[in-house]
């Protein structure tokens, strides 16, 4: 797809990972709609990359609709807004979970189904989600955020079918762990010696590339953790007993106790 005429819709564009989505297609777009819950930062990267400003709460079922609408015909959509869901499941609560499963999960389904409408009548149009290497391969401790992400997957996969004869690419982008910026850099956990971390920079090349090629998936990671993802999806109890052994328990647990306060 050619953006340069391009109008995009970017979810989460105040988090560490969505301002930098903002930068980069900023630059290469026609115009960016950004969205996120904190107006007053949302104004402050919107005014910075020359985009526009449209605050939404994704957990909030009747503010979606309402976004789209705003947000204009839009080209291409970035479902990039999560919460974090790694933890034991006993330990959120009913609320903490549904909060969890709406903006993960139905917050993109929703907004894929109202975009792709006008995209397919139009037969123009992109549809990109934001997972994670949770969504290919399970980890113990992160259930609920699993589930999320594998949804998403499925979802995604079957929906690039069903667009695949009106024009409309679908892809979806899986980092590992991110630094600098996003729910692993925010959670202060540490990895293992040996075990290395991709940029936000280089999720939004990810994703360029990936509207401009029509990629399905990809993955943002080093190669020993592209390997883990596609064991884990090949061999789901060897690699659980193999994350057992490498102290992968451990990181999630660090990742669930710093990003508390987000649930």
């Amino acid at each position: 797809m050619d953006l340069r005429t391009a109008k995009v819709l970017i979810t989460g564009a105040t988090g560490g990972i969505g301002q930098v989505l903002a930068e980069a297609f900023a630059e290469r777009v026609d115009e960016v709609v950004l969205t996120g819950r904190r107006t007053d930062l949302l104004e402050a990267v919107a005014e910075k990359v020359g985009g526009r400003a449209v605050p939404a709460d994704l957990t909030d079922r009747a503010a979606i609709e309402k976004l789209l609408r705003e947000a204009g015909e839009i080209d291409v959509l970035i479902a990039n807004a999560a919460l974090p869901a790694t933890g034991p499941l006993d330990d959120f609560s009913l609320e903490q979970l549904d909060r969890a499963l709406d903006v993960n999960l139905r917050a993109p389904v929703v907004m894929a189904k109202l975009a792709a409408q006008h995209m397919a009548a139009r037969r123009r149009g992109h549809l990109v989600f934001i997972s994670s290497l949770s969504g290919k391969t399970a980890s113990a401790q992160a259930s609920l955020y699993n589930a999320t992400k594998f949804g998403l997957r499925g979802f995604a996969l079957a929906l690039r079918e069903d667009l695949r004869p009106h024009n409309v690419g679908v892809s979806s982008i899986f980092p590992g762990y991110i630094s600098d910026a996003g729910m692993f850099a925010d959670s202060g956990a540490t990895l293992p010696p040996g075990v290395t971390t991709r940029t936000p920079h280089d999720v939004a090349r990810a994703t360029l590339r990936a509207i401009e090629n029509n990629r399905a998936e990809t993955d943002v990671a080093p190669p020993a953790l592209r390997l883990l993802a596609l064991f884990g999806g090949l061999a789901p109890t060897w690699s659980a007993a193999l994350q057992r052994r490498v102290g992968a328990t451990e990181i999630t647990a660090q990742l669930a106790e710093g990003q508390r306060y987000k649930r």
